[in-house]
């Protein structure tokens, strides 16, 4: 599949929450399964309502940059980029690709576009985080295979 990318417009609104939701659903449900339903619930209560707050607040934030990857004349990814310049890094926010549409390079591409972004924009540091629980392998390899060099951190959790 040939993904087009190019700037976020207000009607890719919905579905691009709505493929982030069918994206993300995966990596909540191990992070579910790594923090046990306790945890995550105090955590993440209704993590679709969550989400969807969250995506909605990235694309409305003038301060970034989104871009979306189409195929078909519909949406099938999409990725959010921010600016740190007091630190000269740049963050690639949020990214998120339709399940339909992963294994076709959808990913690296969104993840190209987005790190070319931030150095054009002068960064010297770009920045990616995700987490190291089994959802969110997929995700590893796609910045791995965009050059970037994995930082392990651990954090750690308990209900009060």
């Amino acid at each position: 599949m040939k993904a087009d990318i190019r700037e976020f417009e207000p009607s890719d609104e919905e579905p691009v929450v709505e493929l982030s939701l069918r994206a993300w659903e995966p990596v909540f449900a191990a992070v579910a399964e790594t923090l046990g339903p306790e945890l995550f619930v105090r955590l993440r209560g209704d993590w679709r309502a969550g989400q969807a707050r969250e995506v909605r607040g990235v694309l409305a934030d003038h301060a970034q940059r989104v871009w979306v990857a189409e195929a078909g004349g519909k949406p099938i990814g999409f990725v959010a980029a921010r600016l740190h310049r007091d630190s000269g890094v740049g963050e690639i926010y949020m990214i998120a690709v339709d399940p339909g549409a992963r294994g076709q390079g959808v990913g690296t591409a969104l993840t190209g576009v987005a790190t070319g972004w931030l150095r054009q924009s002068g960064m010297l540091v770009a920045m990616i985080e995700t987490g190291g629980d089994p959802g969110h392998a997929p995700a590893r390899r796609v910045y791995e295979k965009a050059g970037y060099t994995a930082l392990p951190a651990v954090r750690y959790f308990k209900a009060l």
